[in-house]
């Protein structure tokens, strides 16, 4: 009987704790649907932050980000922390910010957990449904 007790409140103080966010995940083109690049998604001091390490196609390799603003101008997309500022909210990552490369334009986001390996990327500016999202898969190791 004992032992159906420890399996409950493990059960149970595992419900509404958010699977592990943290680590490699792969982005992918919006247009072509290759895979673009591999961010690495990391806490610090309670916030997440997500930096690319690597990008995967061989045009990108080397690449600057020309029209970023402030610190990041000029900078190599490879080592860029792109993700800043995200707290855990109400079962989702938010109020943080996401930089596009690419453009350089920084937006407003929120990240939330379809599966364990699927991440929801929302970038938008002001209002969640002025915005674009992307689907994130885990890097399997």
């Amino acid at each position: 009987m004992t032992s159906f007790y420890i399996l409950l409140t493990v059960l149970f103080s595992s419900i509404n704790q958010p699977t592990s966010i943290e680590g490699l995940w792969i982005t992918q083109d919006d247009e072509t649907g290759k895979n673009k690049s591999e961010v690495l998604l990391y806490k610090e001091e309670g916030k997440l932050y997500g930096k690319i390490v690597r990008l995967l196609l061989p045009e990108d390799q080397g690449k600057l980000c020309e029209n970023c603003k402030g610190s990041d101008k000029n900078q190599p997309i490879e080592g860029m922390v792109i993700l800043k500022d995200l707290i855990w909210e109400d079962n989702v990552w938010e109020d943080g910010t996401i930089t596009d490369p690419k453009s350089g334009k920084v937006y407003d986001c929120y990240l939330s957990l379809e599966d364990s390996n699927t991440l929801k990327v929302r970038g938008f500016l002001g209002f969640s449904l002025l915005g674009r999202t992307q689907i994130w898969k885990r890097q399997n190791q």
